[in-house]
């Protein structure tokens, strides 16, 4: 077992990380305003640095739950930094989670952190370490959805309001399918400690293949249905109604419009 200790240098918040914070500022900034030339360039890249940012932040939750569970090794392996890099391997935890933005409008978990579980010592610690990751994306969709059920539109551009509907609808997938108790999300991490040994063992197997049999129940219409009923559910009690959604998603993908969302003159 390592005995590594937090350091200084470990907690140090990475470049790469401050970099594509900066990115989603300035396309912010530019869709708030209206200074892109191509909005939907501007809305592409707002929505897709803070998808990436929420990516790190939902891992760094969990490292830093376990920091204060016991686990100090999480500082050596570089998971307090923010690092995108850091969080296991890049086409994996970042390429293709923005890939299944671009092709579906679909928050995927990417990502992992690896926690030495035998240094943390009661189950609900483990619950704990499990639920932080996938809360961080409520908290994301909160703050999203923040102008929207407080009825704060007033003076909100409307191609921001429209990014701002499309990344909450990717926080709530993602918080939804993170939560969901299988093998290999997080959802099941709540609930494995609470298991007996042998349903553990029977089901250990599955972990690699839990996010692929997700996936591919999704691409049967009727649960695909069900799923984003669900989504499209919870948005709307958030105020958030499914037209900005769409248009939202059409706007992100700036290479192909959709009349229904072209503003009137």
């Amino acid at each position: 077992m390592s005995t590594a200790t937090a350091r200084p240098s470990d907690r140090r918040i990475s470049p790469v990380f401050l970099g594509i914070v900066a990115v989603a500022a300035v396309t912010g900034w530019a869709t708030w305003t209206g200074f892109a030339e191509q909005p939907g360039l501007a809305v592409f890249l707002f929505v897709t640095a803070a998808w990436v940012v929420s990516l790190c932040l939902h891992e760094y939750a969990h490292a830093r739950t376990a920091l204060h569970s016991g686990d100090v090794s999480v500082g050596a392996k570089g998971y307090l930094t923010l690092n995108p890099v850091k969080y296991t391997h890049v086409l994996l935890s970042i390429v293709l989670p923005v890939l299944f933005v671009i092709m579906g409008g679909i928050g995927l978990p990417g990502g992992a952190v690896f926690i030495e579980r035998g240094r943390i010592r009661g189950r609900w610690r483990h619950s704990l370490i499990s639920a932080a990751g996938p809360l961080t994306n409520v908290l994301f969709a909160v703050v999203c959805t923040a102008p929207f059920w407080l009825d704060a539109l007033d003076g909100v551009p409307r191609d921001f309001r429209l990014a701002l509907a499309f990344l909450a609808l990717l926080q709530v997938t993602a918080a939804i399918l993170n939560f969901l108790p299988v093998p290999g999300l997080d959802g099941y991490g709540v609930i494995e400690p609470w298991l007996s040994y042998n349903v553990r063992r029977q089901v250990e197997p599955l972990a690699p293949f839990g996010l692929l049999i997700v996936f591919a129940l999704l691409w049967i219409p009727a649960l695909n249905g069900v799923f984003f009923d669900v989504v499209d559910a919870l948005l709307r009690s958030l105020g958030i109604g499914d037209i900005d959604t769409y248009c939202g998603f059409e706007l992100y993908r700036f290479w192909q419009t959709d009349p229904l969302c072209t503003p009137a003159g």
